[in-house]
């Protein structure tokens, strides 16, 4: 890359300190809680690479000797949580809603995403040079984090001046500090006082019953930061699938499906006896089919991206292979290009089969043929997760960490999996039982390791610019990978007992549970390949929809348009409810207003602190509530059916988008 690191490759300064390690760790399990919040609310991850720099910026500044390296190894390890957190919540928790899991065991799911998360990491060590270093790479995330550091790095002081953490540090970590308590007490006042309401809803029946309609907003701070992060063009895409699954395919199918949805609601007799509750219900029945329609376009997005990533991923591997040659020729690398030595990197992938063969073995306890099928599970794992890895490695470099489409690798891998094992084992009897459960295991580790995998190349990307040196931070990624697997089934557990996740929470039935979309979509296809039965007939509609965005996504990039159709944001928003895409659509209008007025670069800056903020402490007083709930059931919210809380709930959102839009 022809542009000069900001610490040349003969200079040595403090990478790996007792301090980083900590510090990498904790934020690596405090942003996994917060990460695993938002993703089963709404299905969509953000990066968390640059609220972990200005925390990482903010505390490090405490310390007298701090450098900016040393906070890029924190923001390694930091995000690694977060990326980790997408991996287990769109696999795992389908477990639980299939009825294999009674909760959330800790050590299977620690195994999982510790097995997934390091063999992601060893993935991508020797795509490094071919991606960040050869090919002409966005990586939006790890540039943006890397200015961050630069920015808040840099003033006048003795050992290395230029490289230790200035005031800029300490103003941003009081923005990101602000944000969070806000977004953290309108959290506060809506699932814990009720003071505020969380959503509001409607549904109506027109023209005599014939035409139904149906609509809500959730009030989510949250929600309206990752609209801002996003985007203008994923915010854009997310609400039009939430228009066509809602607005549209719910007073179609029940003008179509009208009779089989009354059977399906429970709702019978005369038309105008029905109630409010009865109007609910048929179009809650009818939405629950239509957004079937984002599974079969999912289904087609994911192979698609595949399709389309093949060229360059094989141009990447050989590159990178070519590399090691020259190495092994005598070359020696600088600081700057030091990875972990391949050989170690092989015997860790190779010594991984050992634990994938028993993970295996434990999933199809009681099948007959299960040390067989075992191996090739883990066979399948080392294989399929190297060549979606490196998929999600690619797109991380493309579309940046937060629009990289993990979904449709996890959906590839769960489909490819469930036909070899319906060949391999059938579906009669116990196979029924443990071929889906299998699967799961299988697409909780590739997914982790995709996911994992895109972060470490925007942390690499990052570290490249600063002039890093790679094995170290590859570590640093391992590290955050250990601390969020440990942490997230704990978190996972509070959740699902305190609002529930894709189902009623067992202690607290009053909640609204958490949607965990893609989960409930990994359940559906793996118990469907084994017999449960699919309705094809929506997933067929959500196929020709996959199509017609694909080819209007390609006519875009022929006339060299910016705003493109990408299938899985499409996809994403007619699986989810549409109240949850409306203050996803109102942030990434509001970024987009103000990079008009302000400038892309002052407007990302400053405003991806505060949104960062918002989500982060909206999430993590999620988690606190439902500690709390979980500890006194029946008593929280403390106010239950406040009158005002809707009008207040909308003043509380209203306030979020005023100071979103007043301070970035």
């Amino acid at each position: 890359m022809a542009d000069r690191p900001l610490v040349p490759a003969d200079q040595v300064i403090s990478e790996i300190t007792i301090k980083a390690l900590i510090l990498g760790a904790v934020l690596s399990a405090v942003l996994a809680a917060a990460n695993a919040y938002i993703g089963l609310l709404v299905g969509l991850t953000v990066s968390a690479s640059i609220p972990a720099a200005a925390t990482s910026m903010g505390l490090l500044r405490l310390f007298r000797r701090s450098t900016i390296l040393e906070n890029n190894m924190v923001q390694t390890s930091a995000s690694a949580g977060e990326s980790l957190a997408a991996g287990i919540i769109f696999t795992l928790p389908a477990l639980v809603m299939m009825g294999a899991w009674s909760g959330y065991h800790w050590g299977t799911m620690t195994l999982i995403g510790l097995l997934g998360g390091v063999l992601g990491v060893a993935f991508t060590i020797p795509l490094r040079r071919a991606l960040i270093v050869e090919t002409e790479l966005a990586f939006p995330e790890g540039v943006a984090t890397a200015q961050v550091l630069k920015t808040g790095g840099i003033q006048t002081d003795r050992d290395h001046p230029e490289y230790r953490p200035s005031d800029e540090a300490k103003r941003g970590f009081r923005v990101l500090l602000a944000a969070a308590g806000l977004g953290g007490l309108i959290k506060l006042l809506e699932s814990g006082i009720g003071l505020l309401a969380g959503g509001v809803a409607a549904t109506k029946s027109w023209l005599g019953g014939s035409w139904l309609f149906t609509g809500n907003i959730t009030l989510s701070p949250a929600l309206l930061g990752v609209g801002y992060i996003v985007g203008l063009n994923v915010a854009v895409l997310v609400f039009i699938g939430g228009v066509i699954g809602t607005l549209i395919g719910v007073p179609v199918n029940w003008l179509i499906n009208s009779d089989e949805l009354m059977q399906l609601a429970g709702v019978s007799g005369d038309m105008a006896n029905w109630s409010a509750q009865d109007w609910e219900n048929l179009a809650g029945t009818s939405w629950q089919q239509c957004r079937r329609i984002g599974v079969g376009a999912m289904m087609v997005g994911g192979v698609w991206s595949l399709i389309t990533l093949a060229k360059p991923l094989i141009a990447g591997v050989k590159a990178s292979l070519h590399a090691h040659r020259q190495a092994k020729a005598g070359e020696v690398a600088l600081r700057t290009e030091q990875d972990m030595p391949i050989p170690y990197v092989s015997l860790l992938v190779l010594l991984s089969a050992i634990p994938l063969y028993f993970i295996f073995l434990h999933a199809l306890d009681g099948f007959p043929g299960r040390f067989w099928i075992a191996a090739i599970m883990s066979g399948l794992m080392l294989v399929l997760g190297f060549v979606f890895a490196s998929v999600a490695g690619y797109m991380a470099g493309l579309v940046g960490s937060s629009n990289n489409p993990i979904s449709g690798v996890t959906i590839a891998t769960v489909i490819v999996s469930a036909l070899i094992l319906l060949q391999l084992m059938g579906n009669e009897g116990i196979a029924g039982k443990l071929g889906p459960i299998a699967v799961m295991y299988l697409a909780g580790m590739i997914c982790s390791a995709a996911a994992i995998a895109g972060d470490n190349m925007q942390d690499l990307k990052c570290g490249h610019i600063l002039g890093a040196t790679p094995w170290r931070q590859q570590v640093f990624q391992i590290i955050g990978v250990v601390a969020a697997a440990g942490a997230i089934p704990f978190v996972l557990s509070i959740l699902d007992q305190g609002y529930g996740i894709g189902r009623v929470s067992p202690l607290n039935p009053e909640a609204t549970p958490l949607s965990a979309p893609q989960a409930s979509l990994m359940r559906d296809l793996s118990t469907g390949i084994f017999g449960a039965g699919i309705e094809w007939n929506y997933i067929f509609i959500g196929f020709a929809l996959a199509v017609a965005l694909i080819l209007l996504d390609e006519y875009q990039k022929r006339r060299g348009a910016s705003f493109r159709f990408p299938v899985l944001a499409v996809a994403v928003g007619v699986y989810l409810p549409l109240g949850l895409s409306i203050p996803i659509f109102l942030g990434g209008l509001l970024a987009h207003w103000q990079q008009k007025k302000r400038g892309t670069h002052e407007a990302e800056g400053r405003g991806l602190l505060l949104a960062s903020g918002l989500i982060t402490g909206e999430a993590l007083m999620g988690v606190i509530v439902a500690v709390l709930a979980v500890s006194a059931p029946g008593k929280v919210p403390y106010l239950g059916d406040f009158a005002l809380a809707p009008w207040l709930g909308l003043a509380g959102f209203a306030l979020c988008f005023w100071y979103l839009a007043k301070k970035s």
